[in-house]
């Protein structure tokens, strides 16, 4: 018999990217310390679920290709309309018939189309506990956590309220990735191969494929690469899907060697930043990675929230950004805002790399801030 009290299975969903599932998985682990016996299943995209695997956090996860229905007009054109029908059957059909005692949402209701799809979804599993987060579209749930917009509370802290409203807690949550044995000797055998030592300095001039606008620009990290190199740290470029072109656009400008590493899975990534003395990169899903794995991280933010998704936990690390009325401009309160930013990208053209150098020596340092706020520059 199902116990509402005390449910035995609970299917937590987050169908997002990288960074964004990195930062639901200290909710994770605070939900299993609240019910350690119940099976907990989660419902992820395809291309991140291998960030779950050896987690004790959950025992099942299924997949979803959340991009099929990311917009109103893409469900209604004719070469994905079947195939979306099929997909959203199979689920359905899945997710009542495993009989969930609970189900944790953890994505904000932002548009009216995502609001009904995730009223739909939790209305298929037929759970009688629906928790998530309410801005006062939440009608739906049982249990809320208050959404008070973007950035009021970071994306790691809004999902620990939502299980919170369950009984979970996290002393010291953190995002986590758990590797294997395998895993860290196959990364230490990657940074011998590429003649890396002790202190290294990760840069990561890309963005993921989500917003390419999130990019400062190559010729900051050359310069970031070269300061550092010149403090006697060894420099690596990190290069993900579809961004050798900008990798090798820093590496060009340096003065100083680098080194490239490319080719790596989510999961070989993590295992190789871990040993890292520091990381340097725009707001992306690899910083989050770095995160998890506790690396020390100067993050470059423009367009988009620090305060939602800056590294976590944040006085652990260093946000560098432009002080400017317009920014950030992508997610700021209810709204969604620009994810595209402006034309003009003042946040990020008119931000030197001397604060960023500033950041990771201080980060570098014993004692360290978490945000470098510099004032606005004049054109």
């Amino acid at each position: 018999m199902r116990n509402v009290n005390d449910p035995q299975r609970i299917l937590v969903v987050k169908l997002a990217d990288l960074g964004d599932l990195l930062t639901a998985t200290p909710a994770l682990d605070a939900l299993r310390t609240r019910f350690p016996r119940a099976e907990i299943t989660a419902l992820v995209t395809p291309h991140v679920a291998s960030l779950l695997d050896h987690s004790d956090a959950c025992n099942r996860v299924i997949t979803f290709p959340k991009a099929l229905f990311d917009h109103p007009g893409s469900i209604y054109r004719p070469d994905r309309a079947v195939r979306a029908g099929v997909h959203l059957g199979r689920l359905a059909a899945r997710l009542r018939g495993d009989r969930f005692d609970a189900v944790v949402l953890l994505h904000h209701l932002t548009t009216r189309f995502g609001t009904a799809k995730y009223r739909a979804l939790l209305a298929a599993t037929g759970a009688p506990i629906r928790a998530g987060l309410d801005n006062g579209k939440g009608h739906f749930l049982t249990h809320r956590a208050v959404d008070q917009g973007f950035g009021a509370r970071h994306e790691v802290d809004y999902w620990l309220d939502v299980v919170r409203e369950l009984g979970g807690e996290a002393s010291a949550p953190r995002p986590a990735i758990h590797l294997t044995a395998g895993e860290l000797a196959e990364a230490d055998r990657t940074w011998t191969s590429h003649g890396l030592g002790d202190r290294v300095a990760m840069l990561h001039p890309g963005s993921g494929a989500f917003s390419l606008a999130r990019r400062w620009p190559p010729d900051r990290f050359a310069a970031v690469g070269d300061a550092l190199a010149s403090d006697g740290l060894q420099i690596a470029i990190v290069v993900g899907p579809g961004e050798a072109t900008v990798a090798e656009a820093v590496c060009s400008r340096m003065r100083a060697p680098a080194v490239l590493i490319d080719g790596l899975s989510s999961r070989q990534l993590a295992a190789v930043l871990r040993r890292a003395a520091l990381f340097v990169g725009n707001d992306s899903g690899v910083m989050h990675v770095a995160a998890a794995m506790s690396v020390p991280i100067v993050a470059v933010f423009g367009l988009t929230n620090h305060r939602a998704w800056g590294p976590y936990p944040p006085d652990a690390h260093r946000v560098v950004r432009l002080e400017l009325p317009c920014s950030p401009c992508a997610y700021v309160d209810h709204r969604l805002g620009t994810p595209a930013g402006c034309a003009a990208r003042t946040c990020l053209v008119e931000l030197g790399p001397e604060p960023v150098v500033r950041a990771a020596r201080e980060l570098l340092a014993p004692r360290h801030g978490s945000v470098v706020a510099t004032p606005a520059v004049s054109s």
